[in-house]
């Protein structure tokens, strides 16, 4: 069995080394090398175009899997990401950085990292000979339901298992091994950890994304992590401010609105983000969410000036990067598509992440930069946030990657850290009638989706000497697989339910009622 068994267990339970050509900013910090940082992104800075410094405040997704790649051209991608691969979209608005999905086949599942690794570093080779100003490669590597670099890398459990071990070493560790594998992947921005304080059971979007309800213990880890991904100079970025965690809405398909007032929002959903700050996290996320307490004009904290400026700006003190959450989600879209960048930009945004229409989002901000709405100055203060944390991490320096550095993916000692979250993660929430533990005599059937995994929750009783058999269904079981599911129910002693997001599934709450409705006592059930 694999050593990653155990991560899932708790997931049911709850460069080619690249030499740099010679560059502009090579040779610009050659000549100041007696100038402090401040002065040698300035310089850098002065021989930047208008349309260059605008395009630095893009991070935008590409189809393929190579910088060249145009195997997707098809009209309406190309029109989506304004154009036909990764190196034409970087020379033609010189982009300020990527975000790699496994829907644009970016990052294949399983993962090929030597693919992802050449990618990363072909990529980077492009923007240094475009205008010689390394790229933020990122993505979304939260552990959990949100990791797009899977197996054989190490897959993490997620932070509500980080949560239920309390543990802030574990959280640290967690971030060193993220961090780790990503950096060997030419991947140097991870968007994450999730700050949100999780309030609401019915939260849709956040859930076990969260450590969990308590803001001190979500501060606490969410802190630790964010020190593991600096020991691996890997960017962080505490989102989704200012605190997602009580909603019933998903801000991807619509806009949800925190009816907290200041002293619960600075209690609670602000805290751990002002931890992270306190920490020194290099970049915040914001929220495509409704908050009347800090500003009462209905708009999203994305495009909230309020928010932004006057409260994570000047109030909190942060002056990192701030980066919008993908601006393709519902709950950006309040304004014209070709205005939700200038407004999130205008709010206070630095990093313009992920707009549905790459062209017509570039062509908003520079219109806007052109016409004097956004002024020079401010354009200025973002490229230069920008710029600086690219040089402090060295990405100017060199930011190619080793293809050895691939080797220590899915390590025996990373894996063993994911099987230890795992392992003390795991939580008896209750005990009705005292069913557990099992005595061996009685026959199990565990059921419910196969994206819970019942399978493998039956080899693992079947390791214990428990006699037990596993039946599958769909995400959404069919009237035949709940009929079925029932039928063996009833033949068994014990049932055991695994769920996948049942909260939000109508189908799977219809067979768990169905098989509870047999009148069976001894039915225990987890959610994936």
């Amino acid at each position: 069995m694999k050593k990653t068994s155990s991560a899932l267990l708790s997931f049911l339970l709850l460069v080619m080394m690249v030499t740099p050509t010679p560059f502009l900013a090579d040779r610009v910090l050659a000549k100041g090398q007696k100038d402090n940082l401040d002065a040698k992104v300035q310089k850098i800075m002065a021989d930047m175009s208008i349309e260059e410094k605008v395009g630095q405040l893009f991070i935008v997704h590409v189809y393929g899997k190579t910088a060249t790649d145009e195997a997707y051209e098809q009209t309406n991608i190309d029109q989506e990401r304004g154009g036909k691969n990764f190196k034409e979209v970087i020379e033609k608005y010189h982009i300020g950085g990527v975000i790699y999905f496994n829907w644009t086949d970016n990052i294949t599942i399983p993962l090929d990292a030597r693919q992802v690794n050449n990618l990363s570093n072909d990529i980077q080779k492009v923007a240094m000979n475009d205008n010689g100003i390394p790229l933020f490669v990122s993505t979304d590597q939260e552990g959990g339901i949100v990791q797009r670099v899977v197996e054989p890398a190490t897959v993490f459990p997620g932070n509500m298992a980080l949560g239920a071990t309390g543990s802030e070493q574990l959280a640290n560790a967690s971030g060193r091994v993220l961090g780790e594998e990503l950096k060997s992947l030419g991947i140097n921005v991870d968007f994450a950890p999730s700050l949100d304080v999780n309030m609401n059971a019915e939260n849709p979007v956040i859930g076990v994304r969260s450590f969990g309800e308590d803001p001190e213990m979500v501060s606490r880890l969410g802190v630790s992590q964010i020190e593991g991904y600096n020991q691996e100079n890997i960017i962080s970025t505490a989102k989704h401010f200012p605190g997602h965690g009580d909603t019933d809405t998903d801000s991807h398909y619509a806009l949800p609105i925190i009816d907290h007032d200041l002293k619960t929002l600075h209690d609670i959903d602000l805290k751990p983000f002002k931890a992270a700050i306190d920490e020194g996290v290099d970049a915040i996320m914001t929220g495509h969410i409704v908050v009347p307490a800090l500003d009462d004009s209905g708009l999203p904290a994305t495009l909230s000036k309020p928010i932004l400026t006057d409260l994570l700006r000047d109030e909190m003190g942060f002056d990192g990067l701030i980066i919008t959450d993908s601006l393709g989600m519902s709950g950006a879209n309040v304004v014209p598509e070709e205005r939700v960048g200038v407004e999130a930009f205008k709010a206070g945004a630095d990093i313009l992440l992920n707009p549905p229409n790459v062209e017509l989002a570039y062509n908003g901000v520079l219109d806007a930069v052109e016409s004097g709405e956004i002024s020079e100055k401010r354009l200025d203060a973002s490229v230069f946030r920008i710029l600086k944390k690219k040089m402090e991490n060295g990405l100017f320096k060199n930011p190619y990657t080793s293809s050895d550095a691939i080797n220590n993916i899915g390590s025996e000692e990373n894996l063993q850290t994911a099987d230890d979250i795992a392992d003390k993660s795991i939580t008896l929430v209750k005990n009705d009638e005292d069913l557990l533990p099992l005595d061996g005599s009685e026959t199990v059937l565990v059921t419910g989706p196969s994206a819970a995994q019942p399978d493998l929750l039956t080899r693992f009783l079947k390791d214990k000497n428990v006699k037990a058999d596993a039946f599958s269904t769909g995400v959404s079981p069919s009237k035949e697989e709940i009929s079925q599911a029932v039928s063996k129910a009833e033949k068994s002693d014990v049932i055991m339910i695994t769920t996948y997001t049942a909260n939000t599934n109508e189908k799977q709450q219809e067979m768990v009622n169905a098989i509870q409705e047999t009148g069976k006592k001894n039915h225990r059930g987890w959610d994936a």
